[in-house]
């Protein structure tokens, strides 16, 4: 027996590049939209386009792949589009923020909480706490306001809906003159949008609840929609809401990763 020849390693080797380059084309021609021409998958995979068109002839014939008999462009096949459907059905907010739950707890020590939107307004669905958690008077179930909680507010700033402007409007018009005072005069909900927008994440302190900071920012499915948002909140005297903090930057980053497990497509 010769125990120098490597030809069996050579051969998965060669069949994992095989496989890794296949899955290279097949993803950059999701990236691309999900259709494509030749020339520009291979310059996006930057690769030749004999190359490319090897792994296409191969994708196409396990039907993850499908050619335009017109236009000659590759698009995603149907066992591709029932992949994709099947991630879909799978991606969850609550499963996919969880980890990122328990992060900012352990990370910042402060409690933290998953909310979307019910029927009633902003609902806590998942919640966890520190060692020594801040007493407040919310839990999962629990409804948030739309203006003056930053769940409420992030849902406000970036989730485009009737039905939220409609809750917005309403605690406006019920809230006492020294509460109406904190919005800006002219247009209040629209200001609000606008700030958490450019801030990219909802800001609130002493708002909602006396003696208690919080940040919020949103998560994002395959779609682009926002479909949850992720709070962390503390006792004001120790906990910083600037929009540009160690916390507001941790919950960011926290929200946009589960937003990846979602399926986010949006820059």
């Amino acid at each position: 027996m010769d125990f120098n020849d490597d030809t069996a390693p050579r051969a998965r080797r060669q069949r994992v590049q095989s496989a890794e380059t296949g899955m290279a084309v097949l993803k950059g021609l999701a990236r691309l939209g999900g259709r494509a021409s030749l020339t520009a998958l291979a310059a996006h995979v930057v690769e030749s386009p004999a190359k490319v068109h090897r792994y296409l002839a191969s994708l196409v014939e396990e039907g993850l792949v499908a050619q335009d008999a017109g236009s000659q462009a590759y698009y995603l096949g149907a066992e591709a589009i029932q992949i994709g459907l099947a991630a879909m059905r799978q991606a969850d907010p609550i499963r996919a923020a969880e980890p990122a739950l328990v992060r900012l707890r352990e990370s910042l020590e402060v409690t933290c909480f998953l909310a979307v939107m019910g029927n009633k307004g902003p609902t806590i669905v998942r919640m966890e706490e520190p060692g020594l958690p801040v007493t407040v008077n919310v839990r999962a179930g629990s409804v948030l306001s739309m203006l003056w909680s930053a769940s409420g507010r992030a849902f406000l700033g970036f989730l485009d809906e009737s039905r939220v402007r409609a809750f917005a409007e309403e605690e406006l018009a019920a809230a006492p003159p020294e509460q109406r005072a904190q919005l800006d005069a002219a247009d209040p909900i629209g200001q609000l949008r606008r700030e958490v927008q450019a801030a990219g994440c909802a800001t609130v302190r002493d708002t909602y609840l006396r003696g208690i900071s919080a940040v919020a920012a949103p998560l994002y499915d395959h779609a682009g929609r926002v479909c949850a948002v992720l709070t962390a909140l503390g006792a004001t005297g120790g906990f910083d809401p600037a929009a540009d903090g160690v916390i507001a930057t941790a919950v960011r980053n926290e929200a946009r990763a589960a937003s990846e497990q979602l399926g986010q497509t949006r820059a």
